[in-house]
């Protein structure tokens, strides 16, 4: 199998892409800082690699005899990059070209690159978004998560780096902390159990495509060694949730009837985005989804037992 290497390994997703790609049989290398002490992933045998993104020693170092790279790692989330665009600039956009020059200077035989499908479409008012919709983005975050893809391109046309994006939706389960300012389910979850009142944004109609963690990874891994036909996916559970048909299963799986502040939701937040994955299924078959209240539950049993400890 290939060697492979995980740039954010021990964050939400990354930390579940090492185990899907051990259990795959690839030889895998997890690299970031490993602030929090222990990695997240559960898998033996992974090449810990604790080093600075924003090094391009440390990289350069990280990317050398892989043949996949996988970029899951991002120094901001939507919310710190409205605050400050500028940074999403500097560190994420910037840092990932570097990544790109030292994965092409490497060798490396294909660059996964985690984009962004519930920011990059923008506000255009339709049902579902496929591959092949225009990408109007209007948060920074989003911005920035284009302006990477459109780099892919550059590099693929010029150096002959290989590489996917993968517009993953709204992912969510274990692993994900519930501390950061992104994920709506973690964070409510988090607030219901400290018997804390829950924020909703707006009048709770927005509608977004929630996937649970281990699905989305499944469906990125399924692609890994294949023929492709396209540079582009849309990943995600291609149905719609409002927000408070998520509070509903909430309320469902903890017992719970909390009470709600509401928010005004920010201009740069879109009303409905799902992923239309034909262009996914067509290729490489209908992957399983959870149900939501199954992922809801599996999620808020990982928080209690932390709280337990």
């Amino acid at each position: 199998m290939a060697k492979a290497l995980v740039i954010g390994a021990n964050g939400f997703i990354g930390s579940h892409l090492v185990d899907a790609l051990v259990a795959d049989g690839h030889d895998v290398s997890a690299f970031d800082r490993f602030s929090s002490g222990e990695p997240s992933y559960r898998s033996s045998g992974v090449e810990l690699m604790r080093g600075e993104f924003l090094s391009r020693t440390d990289l350069d170092s990280a990317v050398r005899g892989k043949d996949h790279v996988f970029h899951f790692l991002s120094t901001t989330n939507p919310a710190t990059a409205e605050a400050d665009p500028t940074l999403d600039i500097r560190t994420n956009v910037a840092q990932t070209v570097e990544l790109l020059e030292s994965s092409a200077a490497a060798g490396v035989g294909h660059f996964y690159f985690a984009s962004t499908g519930g920011a990059i479409y923008g506000p255009q008012g339709k049902e579902s978004y496929g591959e092949t919709d225009r990408a109007l983005p209007v948060s920074p975050y989003g911005i920035g998560k284009l302006t990477i893809e459109h780099y892919l391109h550059y590099f693929r046309t010029m150096h002959g780096l290989d590489s996917t994006s993968l517009r993953i939706s709204n992912p969510y389960g274990t692993r994900q902390h519930p501390h950061k300012k992104q994920g709506l389910i973690p964070i409510a979850l988090r607030q219901v159990a400290m018997g804390e009142t829950t924020v909703r944004l707006g009048d709770g109609s927005m509608v977004r495509d929630y996937i649970y963690v281990e699905d989305a990874v499944r469906m990125i891994t399924a692609i890994v060694g294949r023929d492709r036909r396209h540079d582009l996916y849309n990943i995600g559970s291609g149905a719609g949730y409002s927000i408070n048909e998520v509070f509903d299963s909430l309320r469902r799986v903890t017992g719970i009837d909390f009470p709600i502040e509401d928010r005004p939701a920010p201009p740069t937040f879109v009303d409905r985005v799902v992923l239309d994955v034909s262009r996914y299924t067509e290729e490489f078959g209908t992957p399983s989804i959870v149900d939501l209240d199954d992922g809801v539950r599996a999620t808020y049993e990982e928080l209690l037992a932390s709280l337990a400890e």
